[in-house]
């Protein structure tokens, strides 16, 4: 989430300088998309930053596993709507193409849609990638988890 956090901040800062520095045109169109995705990104990330920071961990492997198995799939589902945030963006500048006189604006935005897309595109799938590691560290354990025959407890086998 700081990965997040502080790519949003430096768009809402650079951008912001942009946008208030560029005369009306695509420059300008782009640093305002750049503004609000960067602004929409550090209200979801901080709150995710915190939550995660203040987190009291789970003291049971079930619920440490279906954590981990959120994770995975929110991140996974996240990249799924980077590649949409992407295509929106091409489909803009397509479009831009066909409206003469909106065409900077239909620019600024898909290029913006582009970079925030592109960028989140690779967060999320390397945070997935990250998470989804992790979580294949914990098969080996849980394989070695067996019921007990008699149903009163657990065996943990520690070799082979």
């Amino acid at each position: 989430m700081l990965t997040l956090t502080s790519w949003s901040a430096a768009n809402v800062l650079t951008s912001g300088i942009g946008w208030a520095t560029t005369e009306k045109g695509e420059a300008n169109y782009f640093h305002q998309m750049n503004v609000i995705w960067g602004a929409i990104n550090i209200g979801l990330a901080l709150p995710g930053y915190f939550k995660a920071k203040n987190a009291i961990p789970n003291t049971t492997l079930s619920a440490n596993l279906r954590q981990q198995m959120q994770t995975e799939q929110v991140f996974l589902f996240n990249t799924g709507l980077d590649i949409a945030y992407v295509m929106a963006g091409f489909l803009l500048k397509s479009e831009g193409k066909h409206k003469a006189n909106k065409q900077a604006q239909f620019n600024g935005f898909g290029n913006g849609l582009l970079l925030q897309g592109g960028f989140l595109f690779l967060f999320d799938l390397s945070a997935y990638l990250i998470h989804y590691r992790h979580g294949a560290e914990l098969n080996p354990m849980i394989d070695r988890l067996s019921i007990n025959p008699s149903g009163f407890g657990l065996q943990w086998r520690i070799g082979k």
